[in-house]
């Protein structure tokens, strides 16, 4: 996986920008991680060259509306292809256990019996545990639940081929009890939902969100070398880059992205 794909940067509420969703790109193919929350996904595919049929890996978080309803779209468009003979393989969707029943029931209440006929013969559903190990696109993942006070929500940590671990926490504040997990990953992908200076406006931690400083002074705890801050509001878009990265700076010394969508960030580095 040398490349991450960033197809969205903000929260729920986003009007400017798309709900944060990433690619993890290796070679010709694509793991495609949550869908934001609806078939805007369609185009930030197009707008970063991402072919449907390049995509056989789907990785769904939580059963918020927008990580969840941009899959249905994802799912009938992927099947629609298989129909038509133009998706080779298999398309494979991890979710915790609850999340897969939760997608299954959506797809069947909103798309065509055609389309989820697929369902178990070219669309295989991976219910996960917290703790389990797969190889996707010959990368090894954990996938570990983030023990979220609010909806049960998976994130993971894989290893790449050069050996660099890289660490996504999902959109909620790392809980120490993960600390195995991400401890002195190469990469950290953490939530910033506003500034610590504006948490008087956002309220951060009525939304069990966090803070560029937060996840700043995480990312020193655990020895992270580079820290990737999205899933933020949208009121300082354009000085977004700037001001997100001189807050964190001040309690990490190691590389600092803030990206906007349809950014690509090599993970080479």
């Amino acid at each position: 996986m040398d490349k991450l794909l960033v197809l969205g940067t903000g929260n729920a509420a986003v009007k400017k920008c798309y709900n944060t969703c990433f690619a993890l790109k290796k070679d010709n193919e694509y793991f495609l991680v949550d869908a934001g929350g609806g078939n805007g996904i369609l185009g930030r595919l197009d707008e970063m060259n991402i072919p449907l049929n390049r995509i056989h890996h789907l990785f769904v978080t939580h059963e918020h509306t927008d990580h969840i309803l941009g899959v249905v779209w994802i799912i009938r468009m992927i099947t629609t292809k298989i129909l038509a003979n133009d998706f080779v393989g298999t398309f494979h969707i991890y979710a915790h256990t609850e999340l897969v029943q939760t997608i299954r029931t959506l797809c069947e209440l909103t798309l065509q019996k055609k389309l989820t006929d697929c369902f178990d013969l070219r669309v295989l559903f991976h219910p996960l545990q917290d703790g389990d190990q797969w190889t996707i696109m010959d990368t090894p993942f954990t996938f570990y639940d983030i023990l979220s006070t609010k909806a049960k929500q998976f994130a993971f940590t894989f290893i790449n081929d050069d050996g660099k671990k890289i660490a996504f926490a999902g959109d909620e504040p790392y809980n120490e009890k993960c600390f195995e997990y991400v401890k002195g990953a190469d990469w950290l992908m953490h939530e910033a939902f506003c500034l610590y200076d504006q948490r008087d406006i956002f309220k951060p931690y009525e939304k069990h969100h966090s803070t560029a400083k937060d996840a700043a002074v995480l990312a020193t705890q655990l020895g992270v070398k580079h820290l990737i801050l999205w899933h933020t509001e949208e009121k300082n878009l354009t000085e977004r880059k700037v001001l997100y990265t001189q807050e964190a700076a001040k309690y990490f010394n190691g590389n600092i992205y803030v990206p906007d969508d349809l950014e690509v960030i090599e993970l080479c580095q």
